[in-house]
């Protein structure tokens, strides 16, 4: 096992070192790379019949776009992956796009929810930080649902957060100790 941890630690330590050697044209690159990861992800999903608003993994893959990217690209990463699903290319869920969805307001806090893994990945606790950018994403996601389904606060998170809650947290978790293990050492330049 000692094999296996020591590898694991090379391994992330060699990444953040060359991550670190790049300029700003391979991180956009890089970027653009973990927008398409999210597309990818939004297309594993579990459509649920009382809410327009399906389980995904692109929670996950937003969480890693912060930790693996830092805030900053990693949060351009996010912004690369709503434009794109805006102006014509069909990777949100479902393989569709465009911006009027009930859905929007849970890409929108993909950006946000990105840098927060970003910065907590750099802080001591990282499955919190997880978390909370999983709560800054329900946020963004009721505040646009509301104006598809009129519905009260109590109605909007039973329909666009409880369902989700045990799922995300596992993945906020599975994320946080992902971030621990890879011991960002190597501080974020740009």
């Amino acid at each position: 096992m000692g094999f296996i941890n020591k590898n694991w630690a090379r391994l992330w330590d060699k990444y953040f070192e060359l991550y670190n050697l790049m300029g700003i044209a391979e991180k956009i690159l890089l970027s653009i790379v973990f927008s398409i990861i999210t597309g990818l992800s939004a297309q594993i999903y579990i459509k649920l019949p009382f809410t327009p608003v399906p389980f995904t993994f692109q929670t996950f893959a937003v969480l890693l776009s912060g930790i693996l990217l830092g805030k900053n690209f990693g949060s351009l990463s996010q912004i690369f992956y709503f434009l794109g699903g805006i102006s014509g290319i069909n990777w949100f869920y479902s393989v569709s796009g465009g911006i009027l969805r009930p859905t929007t307001g849970y890409i929108i806090g993909f950006i946000f929810a990105s840098y927060i893994a970003g910065y907590f990945t750099e802080r001591k606790n990282k499955i919190l930080g997880m978390i909370f950018a999983s709560l800054i994403i329900y946020f963004f996601g009721i505040l646009w649902l509301k104006f598809f389904i009129n519905k009260g606060l109590k109605d909007l998170i039973f329909l666009g957060v409880l369902p989700f809650i045990p799922f995300d947290i596992f993945k906020a978790i599975m994320a946080g100790i992902f971030a621990e293990s890879v011991k960002r050492r190597v501080n974020e330049k740009v």
